[in-house]
């Protein structure tokens, strides 16, 4: 590689396992800490995180990803960006999933088969979790130039910021994966843009719960 064309490397991180998820729940903004499956999945994806050298552990405020986070930033600084906050969910918050299903059924079949269309009362668009998180990042990546750093965040934003790292267009939701306390690798240089090296490992993980809804 070109000596000025430096590559800068990524390490997008979902949070642990926490009640909300092995419950069915939506969360949103809802605050759920770490369950004891998540405090040990956060380990276990430090210990792996290691060989990268991270130099900074950027974070969600939310405690499942900030936990998280800690676990991670053992010998490096830890800073929290709201701009990888989990996405608004409104009403839905905190809800079941079988019962907003019951509850709303056209939207829940949005939710399943086009979420970037979705409106729910009160609730953030995949859009705009999509600027906000990429312009975060995209600051993020010019501010650490050529070094190797950690972002920790949720779901419902790794998703829409993929997309918008990788050009996916719409609906792009469905078409990516990513479980609790898993990690993707990301590159950027300044001739190619962001580039997708490995996607949701858990190899790491000695058990995890997966959510394909």
């Amino acid at each position: 590689m070109n000596e000025k064309n430096v590559r800068t490397t990524i390490l997008l991180v979902r949070h642990g396992e926490c009640r909300g998820n092995i419950e069915g729940l939506f969360r949103g903004r809802v605050d759920f800490p770490l369950n004891e499956t998540g405090l040990r999945q956060a380990k276990e994806v430090a210990g792996e995180l290691v060989q990268f050298h991270p130099e900074v552990v950027f974070t969600s405020p939310l405690l499942r990803a900030a936990s998280t986070a800690e676990a991670i930033a053992a010998a490096a600084p830890m800073i929290v960006d709201d701009g990888f906050n989990n996405i608004r969910l409104g009403i839905w918050e905190g809800r079941a999933k079988k019962k907003i299903a019951a509850q709303f059924p056209e939207m829940w079949k949005t939710w399943l088969e086009n979420p970037e269309a979705l409106s729910v009362e009160g609730a953030e668009s995949m859009d705009a979790v999509q600027f906000r998180s990429k312009k975060s990042l995209d600051r993020i990546v010019g501010e650490n130039k050529g070094k190797t750093f950690a972002v920790v965040t949720h779901r419902t934003v790794i998703k829409p910021l993929l997309a918008g790292c990788l050009g996916i267009p719409s609906p792009y939701f469905w078409k990516t994966h990513m479980d609790t306390a898993a990690y993707s690798v990301l590159h950027f240089d300044d001739i190619h843009g962001y580039s997708i090296f490995s996607l949701n490992r858990t190899n790491h993980l000695s058990g995890f719960t997966t959510e394909w809804i």
